[in-house]
């Protein structure tokens, strides 16, 4: 029997609570509580006589609101949906402890190891895989991921390895072992890792934060899985994707973009899908799509965010499935192509809003990177100007043009609403317009921008400190939460306790129940 007490919060509540059950001589199986006002009881089935005495007592305690019986607990949702998840991936995934013990196994990774799952549980993993020393990396504590060569059962494999690290409530950070991920079927090809920096050569940056992401994106475009790219409007999402593309095993065949947002539906469908003969009018011929186009290679969904519900129930089923229907056929096709997609930083809010398909966005959010807006990469203004103004003079066939040191305060003082995009056609047109050599704060015509043009600025004025921290909290909250949409993983990212960042969300009313959007 499980049962879910809505309460307001209250220090001893749950003592209470328990102490009602110790009175009633009921063994209590499970608890769990959650920081909105919900307490999770599992305790044995009771007889109608005792459950109708328990449940007045439970309402007549201080704070409580309702008191209702429920068929599962939360955590049994987690675990079974974990399971479920688990046990239908295709590719190998193995959980170990800080000995390198094999803790959770899904069904690929025990037919890859050759034993039944429950047979696994405790064993060293180290006994089934060579080619790597897993008992000394997990000695070392590592903080970041690696990926190795393995041989399992005389066959080689490229593994990724994560460590896993688990936040305390006081922040602190504890080493709790490593989930390792292979193919599901021998590469006998050679593995691309730190052989496709060329392929990021044109992303030039000096900001410690875009190097980061960089150097993810460099991990991630040697997997096959989908890839969503986040960032503000020209930042440079598609020369990431782009990169990510020639860097994979994929680089020699085609990459091809659509834009979401620049097409009708009906047209974006034709073009994303294809149609049959006379399927759109009488005489109209049949049209392969760009996934078909693309097959081997590389389609880039640009502006996603804007694809219609319609539209995203059929890329979500060819993302699970591989398989579409043209329009107007009725034949399925399979094709095999790596999807990326890119989206401005809203992309969660639009599932919140029910204009995005929850069940495709945690689809497309499997490798996730988001691309920082230029005005917090400062540095990489100056740089980048000087190499747009390069460009632009071997393009007019003048001269190069140097930048003044006032001119580069503009640059790097300036905040970029458009981004890298705009600071591109600003430099262009500057450099088209000058007379001399020498590019001075002047010759940059640019648009004014007001400070709440920076989405972390805050009208300080006639407020106190405190309100104006709680402000600024608010607006970092807000901004974070649509890429750590989780509020454990939001927790990890800003170095506080679930509890505390939970708190904080319902204060400033961040992450309401959202819509569900139509099936």
């Amino acid at each position: 029997m499980r049962l879910e007490i809505t309460c307001d919060d209250r220090l001893g509540i749950c003592l209470d609570v328990l102490q009602i059950l110790r009175d009633q001589e009921i063994d209590l199986r499970g608890i769990e509580i959650d920081p909105r006002g919900k307490i999770y009881l599992n305790f044995p089935e009771l007889a109608f006589e005792d459950f109708s005495h328990l449940m007045p007592q439970i309402r007549r305690i201080p704070n409580v609101i309702d008191v209702k019986t429920i068929p599962y607990m939360p955590f049994e949702r987690e675990h079974f949906e974990f399971d479920l998840l688990l046990s239908t991936l295709p590719d190998p995934v193995i959980s170990i402890d800080i000995k390198g013990r094999i803790d959770i196994i899904n069904d690929a990774a025990a037919q890859l190891l050759g034993a039944p799952k429950d047979t696994l549980s405790g064993d060293y993993l180290s006994q089934f895989i060579t080619g790597f020393g897993l008992a000394r990396w997990l000695d070392k504590q590592p903080k970041e991921p690696v990926f190795e060569a393995v041989v399992i059962n005389n066959a080689e494999y490229y593994a990724q390895i994560l460590p896993i690290w688990v936040a305390g409530e006081d922040g602190s950070r504890s080493f709790a072992g490593a989930v390792l991920t292979c193919k599901t079927e021998p590469n006998v090809a050679q593995w691309q890792n730190n052989k496709n920096d060329s392929a990021f050569d044109r992303l030039l940056t000096e900001n410690a934060a875009f190097k980061k992401v960089i150097k993810e994106a460099q991990r991630m475009a040697e997997l096959d899985a989908p890839l969503l790219i986040e960032g503000e409007t020209g930042v440079g999402k598609e020369l990431l994707a782009k990169a990510c593309h020639q860097a994979s095993a994929r680089a020699d065949k085609p990459f091809l973009a659509i834009n979401c947002a620049a097409l009708p539906d009906n047209v974006a469908e034709s073009e994303l899908f294809g149609h049959g003969a006379g399927s759109l009018s009488e005489h109209s011929a049949k049209k392969t799509g760009v996934l078909e186009q693309a097959a081997g290679g590389t389609v880039l969904l640009d502006s996603v965010g804007e694809m219609s519900i319609n539209l995203q129930a059929k890329l979500l089923r060819f993302l699970e499935h591989g398989v579409f229907r043209r329009i107007g056929e009725e034949q399925e096709v399979s094709v095999d192509v790596r999807v990326i997609c890119t989206a401005q930083n809203h992309l969660y809010e639009l599932v919140e809003a029910g204009t995005f398909r929850e069940d495709l966005y945690y689809r497309l959010n499997v490798l996730a990177l988001n691309v920082p807006p230029l005005r917090e990469r400062k540095a990489d203004a100056v740089l980048l100007a000087e190499h747009f103004i390069s460009q632009a003079c071997k393009s007019l066939g003048r001269s190069l043009v140097k930048l003044s040191r006032s001119a580069k305060d503009r640059i790097k003082t300036y905040q970029w609403p458009g981004n890298v995009r705009q600071l591109e056609n600003t430099m262009f047109r500057s450099v088209s317009m000058l007379d001399g050599d020498v590019l001075e704060a002047n010759d940059v015509k640019l648009p004014e921008v007001q400070i709440d043009d920076d989405p972390l600025a805050i009208e300080i004025e006639d407020i106190s400190l405190d309100e104006a921290v709680r402000r600024f909290e608010s607006t970092v909250l807000k901004r974070l939460y649509p890429s750590f949409p989780s509020t454990r993983q939001l927790a990890r990212r800003l170095g506080l306790s679930h509890t505390a960042v939970a708190n904080k969300l319902r204060d400033y009313g961040i992450g309401k129940q959202r819509k569900k959007s139509q099936s």
